[in-house]
Protein backbone atom coordinates (compact mmCIF):
# COMPACT_ATOMS: atom_id res chain seq x y z
CA UNK A 1 0.00 0.00 0.00
CA UNK A 2 1.35 3.41 -0.99
CA UNK A 3 0.68 6.39 1.27
CA UNK A 4 1.71 10.02 1.16
CA UNK A 5 3.15 11.30 4.39
CA UNK A 6 2.05 14.48 6.07
CA UNK A 7 4.53 15.61 8.75
CA UNK A 8 1.90 17.59 10.64
CA UNK A 9 -0.43 14.59 10.77
CA UNK A 10 2.44 12.51 12.11
CA UNK A 11 3.12 15.13 14.81
CA UNK A 12 -0.56 15.10 15.76
CA UNK A 13 -0.54 11.29 15.91
CA UNK A 14 2.58 11.25 18.10
CA UNK A 15 1.13 13.88 20.43
CA UNK A 16 -2.08 11.84 20.70
CA UNK A 17 -0.10 8.69 21.50
CA UNK A 18 1.91 10.49 24.17
CA UNK A 19 -1.23 11.66 25.85
CA UNK A 20 -2.76 8.48 27.18
CA UNK A 21 -6.45 7.81 26.66
CA UNK A 22 -8.80 9.22 29.25
CA UNK A 23 -9.33 7.30 32.47
CA UNK A 24 -12.03 7.71 35.11
CA UNK A 25 -9.57 9.64 37.28
CA UNK A 26 -8.28 11.82 34.40
CA UNK A 27 -10.81 11.89 31.53
CA UNK A 28 -10.42 13.63 28.18
CA UNK A 29 -12.65 16.57 27.27
CA UNK A 30 -15.59 16.08 24.90
CA UNK A 31 -16.69 18.82 22.48
CA UNK A 32 -20.05 20.48 23.10
CA UNK A 33 -22.43 23.22 21.97
CA UNK A 34 -24.77 25.13 24.30
CA UNK A 35 -27.62 27.48 23.36
CA UNK A 36 -31.03 28.68 24.46
CA UNK A 37 -34.06 27.55 22.49
CA UNK A 38 -37.31 29.12 23.69
CA UNK A 39 -37.83 28.22 27.34
CA UNK A 40 -35.08 25.59 27.37
CA UNK A 41 -31.32 25.57 27.61
CA UNK A 42 -29.87 22.97 25.23
CA UNK A 43 -26.46 21.33 25.57
CA UNK A 44 -25.23 18.91 22.86
CA UNK A 45 -22.17 16.68 23.30
CA UNK A 46 -20.35 14.85 20.49
CA UNK A 47 -19.91 11.20 21.53
CA UNK A 48 -19.55 9.18 18.31
CA UNK A 49 -19.02 5.48 18.84
CA UNK A 50 -20.14 5.53 22.47
CA UNK A 51 -22.84 3.06 23.55
CA UNK A 52 -25.78 4.66 25.35
CA UNK A 53 -25.19 2.46 28.41
CA UNK A 54 -21.64 3.90 28.69
CA UNK A 55 -22.95 7.44 29.34
CA UNK A 56 -23.32 8.72 32.91
CA UNK A 57 -25.11 12.01 33.69
CA UNK A 58 -25.17 13.47 37.22
CA UNK A 59 -26.45 16.71 38.71
CA UNK A 60 -25.38 17.80 42.16
CA UNK A 61 -26.63 21.22 43.21
CA UNK A 62 -25.75 23.34 40.15
CA UNK A 63 -22.95 21.11 38.79
CA UNK A 64 -23.82 19.00 35.74
CA UNK A 65 -21.35 16.19 35.03
CA UNK A 66 -21.40 14.07 31.87
CA UNK A 67 -19.02 11.10 31.57
CA UNK A 68 -18.82 8.64 28.71
CA UNK A 69 -16.52 5.79 27.80
CA UNK A 70 -15.64 4.68 24.28
CA UNK A 71 -14.56 1.08 24.53
CA UNK A 72 -12.50 -0.77 21.92
CA UNK A 73 -14.43 -2.86 19.43
CA UNK A 74 -13.96 -6.58 20.02
CA UNK A 75 -11.78 -8.01 17.26
CA UNK A 76 -11.09 -11.58 16.31
CA UNK A 77 -7.58 -13.08 16.35
CA UNK A 78 -7.15 -12.82 12.58
CA UNK A 79 -7.62 -9.02 12.50
CA UNK A 80 -4.54 -6.88 12.08
CA UNK A 81 -5.02 -3.18 12.84
CA UNK A 82 -3.40 -0.97 10.19
CA UNK A 83 -4.41 2.42 11.59
CA UNK A 84 -6.17 3.49 14.78
CA UNK A 85 -6.84 7.22 15.15
CA UNK A 86 -10.17 7.24 17.02
CA UNK A 87 -9.51 7.94 20.70
CA UNK A 88 -10.66 5.39 23.24
CA UNK A 89 -11.16 5.82 26.95
CA UNK A 90 -13.19 8.10 29.18
CA UNK A 91 -14.49 11.55 28.23
CA UNK A 92 -15.98 14.04 30.68
CA UNK A 93 -17.37 17.53 30.91
CA UNK A 94 -18.60 19.55 33.88
CA UNK A 95 -20.83 22.58 33.56
CA UNK A 96 -21.97 24.95 36.29
CA UNK A 97 -25.68 25.57 35.75
CA UNK A 98 -27.37 28.85 36.61
CA UNK A 99 -29.91 28.99 39.45
CA UNK A 100 -32.50 29.96 36.85
CA UNK A 101 -32.54 26.43 35.37
CA UNK A 102 -34.84 23.63 36.57
CA UNK A 103 -32.42 20.76 37.21
CA UNK A 104 -35.28 18.51 38.36
CA UNK A 105 -36.68 18.25 34.82
CA UNK A 106 -33.58 17.66 32.64
CA UNK A 107 -34.26 15.47 29.60
CA UNK A 108 -31.49 13.49 27.88
CA UNK A 109 -31.63 12.07 24.35
CA UNK A 110 -28.87 10.19 22.50
CA UNK A 111 -29.03 9.84 18.72
CA UNK A 112 -26.41 9.40 15.99
CA UNK A 113 -23.50 9.95 18.38
CA UNK A 114 -24.87 13.18 19.85
CA UNK A 115 -26.09 13.44 23.45
CA UNK A 116 -28.60 16.28 23.79
CA UNK A 117 -29.67 17.59 27.17
CA UNK A 118 -32.69 19.89 27.43
CA UNK A 119 -32.85 21.88 30.65
CA UNK A 120 -36.03 23.93 31.20
CA UNK A 121 -35.80 27.46 32.51
CA UNK A 122 -37.38 27.65 35.97
CA UNK A 123 -40.77 29.35 36.24
CA UNK A 124 -39.39 31.86 38.76
CA UNK A 125 -36.84 33.02 36.17
CA UNK A 126 -39.31 33.63 33.34
CA UNK A 127 -40.41 37.23 32.70
CA UNK A 128 -43.81 38.10 34.14
CA UNK A 129 -46.06 41.14 34.25
CA UNK A 130 -46.79 42.84 37.54
CA UNK A 131 -50.13 44.61 37.87
CA UNK A 132 -50.06 48.18 39.11
CA UNK A 133 -52.82 49.08 41.55
CA UNK A 134 -54.58 52.44 41.24
CA UNK A 135 -55.67 54.42 44.31
CA UNK A 136 -59.41 55.08 44.66
CA UNK A 137 -59.20 58.61 45.94
CA UNK A 138 -57.35 61.21 47.98
CA UNK A 139 -55.85 60.58 51.33
CA UNK A 140 -55.55 63.35 53.84
CA UNK A 141 -52.79 63.70 56.33
CA UNK A 142 -53.96 65.05 59.62
CA UNK A 143 -51.72 66.28 62.26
Amino acid sequence: MLMRTDPFRELDRLAQQMMSPGTWSRPSVMPMDAYREGDEYVVAFDLPGVASDAIDIDVERNMLTVKAERRPVAKSDDVQVELSERPLGVFSRQIVLADTLDTERIQAHYDAGVLTLRIPIAERAKPRKIAVGVGSGRQEISG
